[in-house]
C-alpha cells in the first residue's frame, strides 16, 4: 500500500492560510522550542506566529515540524470563594 506523501513543515506552512491555528517546532541555541498559535504570514524566508505573548518570526531554515492544531480549550471561568 502506498501512503500518501505529507507535505514539508515549509510546503505545510506556505500553504496554510493566514490565521490557521498551528504549533511550528524550531531550532535554537540548545535545543528545540515550539511556538503555539495564529500564523499570520508566510514568505520564502520565515513564517511569523502570533502566541498569546508576542509575535514570533521563525527562519524557515530553522523549522523541524510544523503542523496545524485544533482550537484552544474555552477558558475555565474563576472560581468564587466563599
Amino acid at each position: 500500500m502506498v501512503r500518501p506523501t505529507q507535505p514539508t513543515p515549509r510546503e505545510f506552512l506556505a500553504a496554510a492560510a493566514p490565521g490557521t491555528r498551528v504549533v511550528v517546532r524550531y531550532r535554537i541555541d540548545g535545543g528545540l522550542t515550539d511556538a503555539l498559535g495564529h500564523l499570520v504570514a508566510t514568505d520564502d524566508g520565515g513564517c511569523t506566529v502570533r502566541t498569546r505573548t508576542a509575535d514570533v518570526v521563525i527562519p524557515l531554515d530553522l523549522v523541524v515540524a510544523a503542523k496545524e492544531v485544533p482550537p484552544a480549550p474555552e477558558r475555565r471561568p474563576a472560581r468564587i470563594r466563599s
